[in-house]
């Protein structure tokens, strides 16, 4: 039984694309590998909390805006 949450990055996902127009470029900024990036956009890997607060300082993501991006289950 799998009781992993899948949670729903697409608001993320277009912050990335408005911001650095490619994952590959964004990946590189983190910095992190485009394979690992996409693991953690596809729910095959979590996001560390260091990763969170470095990609909401690239994506000028407020701490109110976090909880939107970064935890919204997907339904």
């Amino acid at each position: 039984m799998n009781d992993r949450i899948e949670f729903d990055y697409s608001i993320l996902e277009g912050r990335i694309k408005q911001y650095y127009d490619t994952q590959d470029k964004f990946a590189n900024e983190i910095p992190m590998g485009r394979a690992t990036l996409n693991l953690k956009l596809n729910n095959k890997s979590d996001f560390t909390s260091q990763n969170i607060k470095r990609i909401s300082n690239l994506l000028n993501i407020t701490d109110d805006e976090i909880g939107q991006i970064f935890f919204k289950a997907k339904v």
